[in-house]
């Protein structure tokens, strides 16, 4: 049972964290990630590789490519590209993100968005620019049987997302730090990514929202919210009014896995939403707005393979990392171990039907 590991995976987190975590990254080279990470899809090998056992330090296993996996860069931050946590979707592909899906047999896609109007940057028209592409993007992997898998500066990406999963019943997991639930009224600090998930369920936004292909509004009481706990005193107001179901990082030991269960039954898909600073404080430095008590690396890693054991994972996301903050290189390997576990989860139940 989940509760039983992630119990088992706090209880032994000192000693997990005695033995250190080796950094596998390379120092970062903006201009040749730029070089790798460019507009279009690119085209892959498929590598071949020999299914791996669970790594020693609880990272997820390398499955034997049971489905492909369309990456799909967004490398924003509040229409700036890769500045700040824009930054992170390049550095990520630098670090092997890619190679390490090729890993399992995948056939691995690339592409990068941009908005159209680069010469005039404006926050809220160039996130919504974004989704109306993501959407399509997203869509388009589905519809040739690839995984879609956002590595985006900010979460409001997630509304693109949404919409490119279309038809039928969707619920969300999502791992942040934060709620993402203010309102362009109830906020006081004016950033749009605080709005990410009160968009997707419609409490703002609603007719740039209703302009991204596809999207419709997430019924709140299909979606779980992991992690939260650096809430302003009115969105915490709104979100306990709500219907999301709101676990804090140490209810997720024991909740977690009943609340995936329920959700897999209601809904016919759900998309994955990885906030990567919902990480404890102890893991690393993932942004400028991270810290306190959150999820280890490893019990978020269970966390998603669980998902993928109770319901229909169509899409994932991995968010809100800038690597500057990220000096010795552990919020990267993380973030990478996150695109497998995601991929994997994913690949669970590729070809399950849409629940009737």
């Amino acid at each position: 049972m989940l509760a039983d590991r992630l119990l088992a995976l706090r209880e032994g987190s000192r000693r997990v964290r005695a033995l250190g975590v080796r950094p596998i990254v390379r120092p970062f080279d903006r201009h040749r990630a730029t070089r790798r990470l460019r507009v279009g899809v690119v085209a892959n090998r498929r590598h071949d590789a020999h299914q791996l056992p669970e790594a020693d330090d609880g990272g997820p296993r390398r499955v034997s490519g049971h489905g492909n996996v369309h990456v799909i860069a967004v490398p924003f931050d509040s229409a700036h590209r890769a500045r700040r946590m824009g930054a992170g979707p390049p550095h990520l592909v630098a670090c092997g993100l890619l190679d390490r899906l090729r890993e399992s047999r995948r056939r691995v896609e690339l592409s990068e968005l941009a908005p159209p109007h680069e010469a005039w940057v404006a926050e809220i028209r160039t996130a919504f620019d974004l989704d109306r592409q993501l959407a399509g993007t997203v869509a388009a992997a589905r519809t040739r049987g690839a995984f879609p898998l956002t590595l985006a500066g900010n979460c409001i990406t997630s509304v693109g997302t949404v919409g490119g999963l279309g038809a039928g019943t969707t619920g969300v997991l999502w791992f942040d730090a934060h709620g993402d639930f203010n309102t362009p009224e109830s906020t006081v600090g004016g950033f749009l990514d605080g709005m990410a998930l009160a968009t997707v369920v419609g409490r703002c936004w609603t007719s740039l929202a209703a302009s991204v292909p596809g999207f419709a509004p997430v019924a709140e009481a299909n979606v779980v919210l992991v992690g939260a706990r650096d809430l302003d005193d009115a969105e915490s107001e709104l979100l306990n009014a709500s219907a999301v179901v709101h676990l804090r990082a140490e209810e997720a030991a024991t909740r977690l896995d009943a609340e995936l269960a329920a959700l897999g039954r209601r809904v016919d898909q759900i998309y994955v939403h990885v906030d990567l600073d919902v990480l404890d404080a102890s893991e690393g430095r993932v942004n400028g707005y991270s810290g306190g008590q959150g999820l280890s690396r490893s019990e978020l890693l269970a966390a998603i393979e669980s998902a993928g054991q109770r319901c229909r994972v169509a899409a994932g996301a991995i968010t809100a990392y800038d690597p500057a903050y990220d000096t010795d290189g552990r919020v990267a390997r993380t973030a990478i171990d996150v695109a497998l576990a995601l991929a994997n989860a994913g690949d669970v139940r590729h070809a399950a039907q849409p629940r009737h």
